[in-house]
């Protein structure tokens, strides 16, 4: 099985910049006459849509799209090297961070929001990243 991420946005040029400046990702296709574009460089590829706002996610649903900072059961976790560098890049490039960096003995984390209201994470292992806390139970707790 493979898996794809999709990740609605409300401009697609700006989220294509935001990725790529902020977080290293690269433009692998451009898809469905310009509307989605692959962006490449992580172990799962992400899929920005164009949705404008207001928009229903379904027929059937009750709720439209609204980019202003939201919250889903789902969010990305960015591993990175350098956790400082890259949370400088992206603010610079428009992220919002939310809250200090937090330290664990599984490695260090802070909590952002894209330019579209998207929640994600920042993390860098310490040591053996999340294996620390499979081999010691007693260790810190989880990252959020």
């Amino acid at each position: 099985m493979q898996l794809l991420l999709n990740l609605d946005v409300p401009d697609l040029p700006a989220a294509v910049a935001f990725y790529q400046q902020a977080l290293g990702f690269s433009v692998g296709r451009v898809l469905f006459n310009g509307s989605v574009v692959e962006m490449l460089g992580a172990a799962v590829p992400l899929y920005l849509l164009h949705q404008p706002a207001a928009t229903r996610p379904c027929p059937q649903s009750g709720v439209q799209r609204d980019y202003r900072r939201h919250w889903t059961p789902l969010h990305l976790d960015l591993l990175v090297e350098d956790l400082d560098a890259a949370l400088a890049r992206a603010l610079a490039a428009g992220a919002r961070q939310e809250g200090e960096i937090h330290e664990h003995d599984w490695g260090r984390l802070v909590t952002l929001s894209d330019p579209f209201g998207h929640g994600l994470c920042l993390l860098q292992w310490r040591g053996a990243g999340y294996d620390l806390v499979s081999l010691n139970p007693g260790g810190s707790d989880a990252h959020n």
